[in-house]
């Protein structure tokens, strides 16, 4: 089965509510078993427009990812962050087919 991902590009624009939120999303993340593979760090935008915070999230199944982001305990962390963040998440299924 294809794990699921959380791909967030975003700009903190109130760090007090980014860091309440963070305080809150561990209960949601750990109840789904999420896994961060990206979580900040150096990048290069090499085509398009980046955004100073990028966060690749996986989870054992795409089902886990989409019900972790409608969970009450995610909802909580939501409510916590507001309007902290301008940017984009999207959930995405995993590729398991056939490699090059």
């Amino acid at each position: 089965m294809p794990r699921g991902y959380w791909i967030a590009r975003f700009t903190v624009t109130d760090q007090a509510k980014y860091e309440a939120y963070r305080a809150l999303n561990g209960a949601a993340f750990r109840k789904y078993g999420a896994r961060f593979l990206v979580r900040g760090g150096p990048f290069e935008v090499r085509v398009g427009e980046g955004r100073p915070r990028n966060v690749v999230i996986e989870f054992p199944s795409y089902r886990a990812a989409l019900d972790c982001y409608d969970s009450p305990e995610y909802k909580e962390a939501l409510r916590a962050r507001g309007d902290a963040i301008d940017g984009d998440i999207v959930i995405v299924e995993g590729y398991d087919g056939p490699q090059p």
